[in-house]
């Protein structure tokens, strides 16, 4: 089947949600809702999601799930460098989508927000803007100012104002437990494979391209330097990888080399990203592309000369192509 007819028959099937950037109008039919930053959108996330569409569907409900933007963090301390996130708010909205939740409410975190306690959460967005007729968590939700509400205080209140409460066990794939915090690691140390089995779907980078140093091109492997959207978007460790690149809607193998440059500093912890495009030859100079990481080649390495690294680049042209050709 044609790919432009695939896509226009999935988005076909989605079920649009709606986004919401204040509730005071807010209204679903018998809210089933959750609660969290759901970076990654991952499948330990996803588990939830599942019960919540499951719950739904029992009380002829509709799917909520209440986030939070900016970061928590990010609001607190606007000066916050170290936080790394899976998922722009972009990509977080496009997995939530694909997940089927029907209503996404995108909530403003202030330093007044912060500030509510649990009881003030509950009682005045919970139960006085969303009526949650159910609402779902997982195993180690915290809530409130200084997360000082747990799941016995949540389940005190649900009996108060008779709604539904459930927590969800942690999804354990094999002895783990699947966290943002674990899939963070798996991509600071290059580990795709282990990344993306947790995410359920393959990591990307979003960015344009900008002038580089015109090296590659110099010794016959041409790459589009890469600055991402989102400076606060984590970087997969150094070293090389098989990726597939979007470039205005045609996907193209490729391989890709994560280094650093200190006088670079528009990505994360200064690194920098350079894509070989195979079999391409346009000029792409500040168009948006998006990177889909498959697999780490090998470490970065340094080459005392020209040819060393023409061959070891063939090897990893190699490398890739056998890789993508797989998956």
């Amino acid at each position: 089947m044609n790919n432009k007819w695939t896509k226009i028959i999935i988005l076909y099937f989605w079920h649009l949600m709606e986004i919401y950037y204040q509730i005071d109008d807010f209204k679903a039919k018998n809210p089933v809702v959750t609660i969290g930053t759901f970076d990654g959108v991952h499948l330990g996330h996803r588990k939830i999601l599942e019960r919540l569409k499951e719950i739904a569907r029992e009380i002829d409900g509709e799917t909520v799930l209440f986030t939070f933007y900016p970061h928590p963090r990010l609001s607190l301390n606007p000066q916050e460098k170290k936080i790394r996130l899976l998922t722009t708010l972009e990509e977080k909205i496009v997995q939530l989508e694909k997940a089927g939740i029907e209503h996404l409410i995108i909530y403003p975190f202030t330093k007044a927000f912060s500030e509510l306690s649990y009881k003030e959460f509950v009682e005045t967005i919970l139960v006085g803007k969303i009526k949650t007729s159910c609402l779902v968590v997982g195993h180690d939700h915290k809530f409130g100012k200084n997360r000082e509400g747990g799941f016995e205080d949540l389940k005190a209140h649900a009996e108060k104002y008779h709604f539904r409460i459930e927590r969800i066990d942690a999804l354990m794939l094999g002895n783990i437990n699947i966290s943002s915090t674990k899939i963070r690691k798996a991509l600071q140390s290059g580990n795709i494979e282990e990344a993306n089995k947790y995410l359920g779907y393959k990591f990307t980078l979003h960015g344009k391209v900008v002038k580089g140093k015109q090296v590659g091109s110099r010794i016959g492997f041409p790459t589009a330097n890469i600055e991402v959207s989102d400076i606060h978007k984590i970087i997969p460790g150094y070293g090389v990888y098989a990726v597939r690149v979007d470039v205005q809607g045609k996907v193209y193998n490729g391989m890709l080399n994560i280094g650093t440059r200190p006088t670079f500093n528009k990505n994360a912890d200064n690194r920098s990203i350079e894509v070989n495009i195979f079999d391409f030859d346009k000029d792409i100079y500040h168009q948006n592309v998006t990177l889909c990481f498959v697999r780490r080649i090998r470490e970065e390495k340094k080459f005392n000369n020209p040819e060393a690294l023409i061959g070891q680049l063939e090897k990893d042209k190699k490398a890739a192509l056998t890789i993508l050709q797989k998956c």
